[in-house]
């Protein structure tokens, strides 16, 4: 087997190769073979994430296949546009020069992508990096083995391995990785490990993209329409059995509308899901000690008061959907990303309460508000950060490819997705072209003369 580091060197020395030769229409058809791939191995994929991940055929097709094609379509759409140098006005002290701002590719870098959602997570960062001109070393996790292996082959068969390779393997493989002086790192998991990849970064220089979690919380206010916050936070919730990074983690719920929500939410969960201790249409959690893990939250929070709602138990890595309310902060669940199907509820009266709570903790990825009350909706959006915002949604703000995707702080450092991908594997040059600048006027000696014309010069500009 070649070595990360031999690899590494090989892509490395074709850099400079790269960067003449890579143009639009080169970038353009290495998408176009990306995307072929991806057609040809859509029942494989399929197969793949059912191994995985338990995860049923239409989330497959949704979360991961046909947000990857609309990925590279509309990123080859725009592509010319984005690569295009853009110039800028002249400010009065460089008025005589050109100025204006290429995209360079980065270089040579590396895409480690997390298990929640093993094929997206992957391949949505390599078009970024390849419409942006860079060759690229992909990680998977090696939590999901069927998929890292469809994406090595996949790959294997579409690109030379001096412009896209997978390397597969635990954390020692990693840690090799991250020892390597890649031009950007692109990390998408917990903000432990991103703090891992952040300080491997730095021994290096290397810029980083980090798309990290957190408890992104959801406000249902007294005006909410109750019908579709049900509806919303049911999807978003339960989609992956609850393993995104973007997923409701708990919600705050005015007291005025608590029993009917209730109500609504408990419905629609059981017509999604059903009642009994396993549902063909629910993802399973990824691994024994992952099931483990909530496991022991849920029962962390029923010891310490927390009643749950709905009678279905976990069984293994089956874990159905559980509603807790009587949350105390002093629980796990108050405490830690869930990251599964466990959704804590509490209720509030009091919106300022909310919000200090929320601001108290770390920025979360998501922020998701239910009301009609576009007032009070842009209050809350003011008064807190997040990486986003969702509005009687939960979700599909991920899959908006205007929009940039990205956390704050413990939720995350630089944005993804579209032109903001392309940028973030970019490096933004600075050119500015001398064409008639009088600044050779004011140059030494510093005579009585020139210091007169630097007065003038002072007067106007400062």
């Amino acid at each position: 087997m070649t070595s990360a580091a031999s690899l590494f060197a090989r892509m490395k020395a074709g850099n400079d190769t790269r960067r003449l030769s890579f143009g639009l229409s080169e970038r353009r058809a290495a998408l176009d073979r990306l995307a072929s791939a991806v057609r040809r191995n859509e029942a494989a994929l399929i197969a793949a994430l059912q191994a995985d991940l338990g995860r049923p055929e239409a989330e497959a097709i949704l979360s991961d296949y046909l947000p990857v094609l609309q990925d590279i379509a509309h990123v080859r759409r725009h592509l010319r546009r984005w690569m295009r140098p853009r110039r800028v006005w002249p400010a009065l002290a460089s008025f005589g020069a050109s100025g204006r701002i290429e995209r360079q590719p980065r270089g040579t870098c590396l895409i480690i992508a997390p298990w929640n959602f093993p094929f997206q997570l992957a391949i949505g960062p390599l078009v970024s990096c390849l419409a942006a001109g860079n060759a690229a070393i992909l990680k998977p996790s090696e939590m999901t083995p069927a998929t890292s292996a469809l994406l090595a082959r996949l790959i294997a068969e579409t690109f030379s391995p001096d412009l896209v390779t997978v390397v597969e393997g635990d954390k020692s493989v990693a840690e090799e990785l991250l020892a390597l002086p890649f031009d950007h790192i692109f990390f998408t998991g917990s903000p432990a490990v991103g703090r891992i990849v952040m300080a491997a970064a730095a021994r290096t220089l290397a810029s980083v993209t980090l798309e990290l979690g957190g408890k992104s919380p959801v406000i249902v206010g007294p005006d909410a329409d109750l019908k579709r916050a049900a509806d919303w936070i049911t999807f978003g919730k339960f989609v992956n059995a609850g393993q995104t990074c973007i997923a409701p983690d708990h919600l705050y719920v005015h007291a005025s509308v608590r029993e009917p929500f209730l109500a609504a939410l408990r419905a629609r969960i059981s017509r999604a899901y059903g009642e009994g201790e396993a549902s063909p249409h629910l993802a399973r959690i990824v691994t024994p000690d992952h099931a483990q893990r909530l496991t022991a939250l849920l029962a962390d929070a029923v010891q310490k008061g927390g009643r749950p709602l709905l009678p279905a138990k976990p069984d293994g890595q089956a874990m159905p959907p559980q509603l807790v309310t009587d949350i105390t902060p002093d629980m796990r669940l108050s405490q830690e990303e869930i990251f599964g199907p466990i959704l804590p509820i509490l209720t509030y009266t009091d919106l300022d309460s909310v919000l200090s709570a929320i601001n108290a903790g770390d920025k979360p990825l998501a922020l998701y508000v239910f009301d009609r009350d576009g007032a009070r909706v842009d209050r809350i959006i003011r008064a807190t950060t997040s990486g986003g915002v969702g509005v009687n949604l939960t979700l599909v703000q991920f899959t908006h490819p205007n929009l940039p995707f990205g956390g704050v702080n413990t939720s995350g450092i630089g944005a993804a997705h579209g032109e903001h991908g392309f940028v973030a594997f970019s490096h933004e040059r600075a050119v500015l072209r001398n064409r008639f600048l009088v600044l050779p006027l004011i140059f030494p000696p510093y005579t009585p003369s020139v210091m007169r014309l630097i007065g003038l010069i002072k007067r106007i500009l400062g």
